[in-house]
């Protein structure tokens, strides 16, 4: 198995390109372009294979895989002062802890 397997890929359609464009969240320069989704899921794959061996033969270290990382869950946001205070606000309307407003909307986002 290799490092790239447990990356974030996605494919999505490019009315620019007319074609399907596979992407990795990891290595976010990469793409590769198909007329079917299918291609251009396993087009990205192939080519972030041989990237990441590539890394590794000179010895640098690839990215590691999103999914591979431990988050706690926990990130600080700053925002304007009047933001705030609308937040807060919010928040007491409805009944919750700003963190949980917060959360809700992240989640939602």
């Amino acid at each position: 198995m290799s490092v790239a397997d447990h990356y974030t890929y996605r494919v999505h359609w490019s009315a620019e390109d007319e074609e399907y464009v596979g992407t990795v969240a990891e290595l976010p320069s990469v793409s590769w372009l198909a007329e079917d989704r299918m291609e251009a899921f396993i087009g990205v794959q192939r080519i972030v294979e041989e990237i990441v061996a590539e890394m590794l033969a000179s010895g640098e270290e690839p990215p590691v895989a999103i999914a591979d990382k431990h988050y706690s869950g926990k990130f600080q946001v700053r925002v304007p002062e009047e933001v705030h205070r609308r937040l807060a606000i919010r928040a007491a309307e409805q009944g919750v802890s700003l963190n949980a407003l917060a959360a809700s909307r992240l989640a939602s986002a």
